[in-house]
């Protein structure tokens, strides 16, 4: 597929279409696009994660789905090839809670869903006290962001997504990640995802994809963003099946 800018479009039907996703249990409680280069740090603690099979029962009811009590809900990058990075900004002013708490938005679930009936596969982030800015792009390769060493995933098209501001461990240094899905995901084209730095108020992920031939390495992704009804928040990138 040729890479292109694709407006964003925030609809009833992309409300009906935007389905689950799953990994692991509820976190306990807690515009358009601008772009800008990818931006750095120094890797950090990755994330505990917990076993998770594609093939698994049917998905499980979706606290990411839109319904009683979400709010914010709103579609900040539809359907296509982003040809440069895309930033979506939110308003953070840190501290987001008094000390001795995190002063940013704390990572503290990371789920995936499969969706063939809607062709898209779903990974989501679940943030307490905030949802951060957030950049997506195609990359040639995933590195960890300071040491560039480079971050193993599987495929042959990696997405980078970063968010800032934002942290991924507790006060004492440890994950704050509560629940996530092993990392070998296994799905037709979201192949699998990994940590790629938690430092300075940057969080970084890698998706690892598997194309088709003749595509242009990419795959249309769409990514949005909600509260969930204990206030946690949504930020969810959707890739095409095929």
């Amino acid at each position: 597929m040729t890479r292109q800018r694709v407006p964003m479009i925030f609809s009833a039907v992309v409300l009906l279409a935007a389905a689950c996703s799953t990994a692991g249990p509820a976190d306990p409680p807690g515009q358009p696009p601008a772009t800008t280069a990818v931006g750095a740090g120094t890797p950090g603690t990755g994330p505990a994660t917990t076993p998770s099979d594609p093939a698994a029962s049917p998905d499980p009811p979706d606290p990411a789905s839109p319904g009683p009590g979400v709010t914010d809900y709103r579609v900040t990058w539809n359907w296509g090839v982003p040809s440069e990075p895309v930033r979506i900004d939110n308003k953070v002013r840190p501290p987001v809670v008094p000390p001795p708490g995190p002063p940013l938005p704390l990572l503290v679930e990371v789920r995936v869903g499969d969706h063939p009936d809607e062709d898209f596969t779903r990974i989501t982030f679940a943030f307490r006290n905030g949802t951060p800015g957030y950049q997506i792009s195609y990359v040639p390769r995933v590195t960890m962001a300071g040491s560039g060493d480079p971050v193993k995933l599987p495929g042959n098209a990696f997405v980078y997504i970063e968010f800032n501001p934002a942290q991924a461990h507790d006060e004492q240094g440890r994950s704050s990640i509560v629940s996530a899905p092993d990392p070998g995901l296994g799905y037709p084209t979201l192949r699998g995802y990994g940590s790629a730095g938690d430092y300075e108020g940057h969080v970084s992920y890698g998706l690892g994809l598997q194309v088709p031939p003749g595509s242009d390495h990419a795959l249309p992704i769409r990514a949005l963003q909600l509260t969930r009804p204990d206030g946690t928040r949504i930020v969810a990138v959707d890739v095409r099946r095929r």
